[in-house]
């Protein structure tokens, strides 16, 4: 039936297609090249899709007068081998891509897709990436993001790039980071670094404030704090022990998360009660 939706209402220009919770999705047959699901009219499309082989199917040609595309991928798998397609995609303005699970081929795959955009306006990447050799930072959003779209007015983006650690020696710090935002002048961004031991991995964190990321992934004693009313997931871990003052500042940060995840092996050294006074909730041993 979803996939009829535009044999019905043949004049649809805007559409929301997901379910409420932030984990599911509407099954949509995109896995063949057919034009059944496809549309001359459609303008706004906002999507949860599996994987990114579907992106590339909306992205085909099917909805030719699209100009903002919001998509949340809820998979990281690519599939993607069997579909080629360079074309410029010149009506898109607005592209806002978000996905929970942690993704590679960052740059074969993700950004020749972004690079199809040519008249793109505003972009909003809201992503977990390996890397090999090198954080993503500013230098490497002005370098392989800013400057390929020349039409580009707005950038907001939430780039959680992961390392594997095979030398210690000249890792980057927080204030290195920082300094290679130093041109976003009319934008304020967070950032932060983990090295992570016994994992021998590292994270970068870097996003634009305040965000509408849904997701806030590996949240470590390092967080900064602030308000993330978009956030309904949210992932904590650490190698070092997460202490009261630490639940505190989440619990003031994320007033409406539907799941947390915490990893951490780490006993804490100072137990604390804590009572909410908004939200009459109690907080044992945190």
């Amino acid at each position: 039936m979803c996939n009829c939706i535009f044999s019905i209402f043949n004049k649809l220009t805007h559409l929301r297609f997901s379910e409420s919770s932030y984990e599911n999705y509407v099954p949509l047959l995109f896995d063949f090249p057919s034009r059944r699901f496809s549309s001359s009219s459609l303008l706004v499309l906002n999507i949860k899709i599996q994987h990114f082989s579907q992106l590339l199917y909306v992205l085909d040609g099917r909805f030719s007068q699209l100009h903002t595309l919001i998509v949340d991928l809820i998979n990281n798998v690519l599939l993607t081998d069997l579909i080629e397609n360079k074309e410029k995609i010149s009506n898109l303005k607005c592209f806002v891509l978000s996905c929970a699970w942690e993704i590679s081929r960052y740059k074969d795959l993700l950004l020749p897709l972004i690079y199809r955009m040519s008249n793109i306006e505003k972009l909003s990447l809201y992503l977990t990436i390996y890397i090999n050799d090198k954080f993503i930072d500013g230098n490497d959003l002005k370098k392989n993001i800013i400057n390929h779209l020349p039409q580009l007015s707005m950038f907001t983006f939430d780039i959680r790039s992961l390392m594997f650690i095979n030398n210690q020696m000249n890792l980057p710090s927080k204030k290195d980071i920082e300094e290679t935002f130093r041109d976003f002048r009319y934008t304020k961004i967070i950032s932060y670094v983990d090295y992570f031991l016994e994992k021998k991995m590292g994270q970068c964190h870097v996003f634009s404030y305040p965000s509408e990321m849904p997701y806030y992934q590996n949240i470590t004693n390092n967080f900064p704090g602030g308000l993330y009313e978009y956030v309904r997931f949210i992932s904590l871990y650490d190698e070092y022990p997460f202490e009261h003052e630490f639940f505190i500042k989440i619990f003031q940060s994320f007033l409406f998360i539907e799941k947390l995840s915490l990893i951490n092996h780490q006993s804490q050294k100072y137990k604390q009660s804590y009572t909410s006074i908004n939200h009459n909730h109690n907080f044992i041993n945190c």
